[in-house]
């Protein structure tokens, strides 16, 4: 596979190709996601759900994402690689450009940010210094506790609107992608059309320009639940490398995510 920017990813929007991207933790997962062509991969916190066996993403450290970003840089040297901000490591923006160069020094090409509009100053001083974002809108699961529990978000009107107009601030701060999670279809396909940027949807239906899971999620490994907007890839092909090609293939084909992983 050769070597994917986020030139690449914009190159794909205007071009309408949608893509497929996955969460990966080692080198192992990611050298097999590579060999199947995955252009992004994303080193989340839910690492501590998946791998630390955490009810929430919260006890996650940046010395724990650091170190999960370096066992998928040395099996995944060319995929576009993403690394979350842990809870809490990038609550000024001081704080956010110290904690992102870590990740990067790691073998990041882009960190991703939970959040609204406050962090647009957070943003713009993040790209002025040559750290790429991804700006994570909707479901945040850092803030697990102000939602009360895993919830659609952005049903209610002014909410939607909120979210179109973050997203829109976030992109003109220097936010180079967009990640929505579980937000209705239709709020996803807006959003998508308003920026300029690559949008990623998790929970978004299938109008974002990419699709993203989480690697235990579509092999239905996972310790807890397989959320609905989740697929168990591996039931289906029984086999990891075809679960792999099938997802992508079902992403760039619009087929996945389906009505019955939607929400509307």
């Amino acid at each position: 596979m050769k070597k994917i920017t986020i030139n690449d990813l914009m190159k794909w929007k205007q071009e309408g190709r949608k893509f497929a991207s996955v969460t990966a933790y080692d080198a192992s997962f990611a050298q097999l996601f590579e060999q199947q062509e995955v252009p992004v991969m994303l080193v989340g916190d839910s690492l501590g759900m998946v791998l630390q066996g955490k009810p929430d993403t919260l006890p996650v450290s940046v010395q724990d994402i650091a170190y999960h970003t370096r066992c998928v840089r040395a099996g995944s040297p060319n995929s576009l690689l993403m690394a979350d901000m842990p809870f809490m490591s990038y609550s000024t923006p001081e704080q956010a450009c110290e904690n992102a160069a870590e990740l990067m020094r790691a073998g990041a090409n882009m960190v991703k940010l939970e959040g609204g509009a406050w962090l647009a100053e957070t943003v713009s001083k993040l790209a002025e210094r040559a750290v790429p974002v991804c700006a994570h809108l909707g479901l945040t699961p850092q803030s697990v506790n102000i939602f009360g529990g895993y919830k659609v978000q952005g049903r209610d009107s002014d909410h939607a609107e909120q979210m179109v107009k973050d997203a829109i601030l976030l992109k003109n701060a220097g936010a180079q992608i967009i990640l929505l999670e579980c937000v209705p279809a239709r709020l996803a396909e807006r959003i998508t059309k308003a920026v300029e940027v690559p949008v990623i949807g998790i929970g978004a239906g299938n109008a974002t320009d990419g699709q993203i899971l989480v690697m235990h999620d579509m092999f239905g490994i996972s310790a807890n639940y397989i959320p609905r907007f989740s697929k168990n890839y591996l039931a289906e092909t029984g086999e990891m490398r075809a679960a792999v090609t099938k997802y992508l293939e079902d992403v760039e084909a619009g087929t996945f995510p389906g009505p019955e992983h939607t929400f509307e």
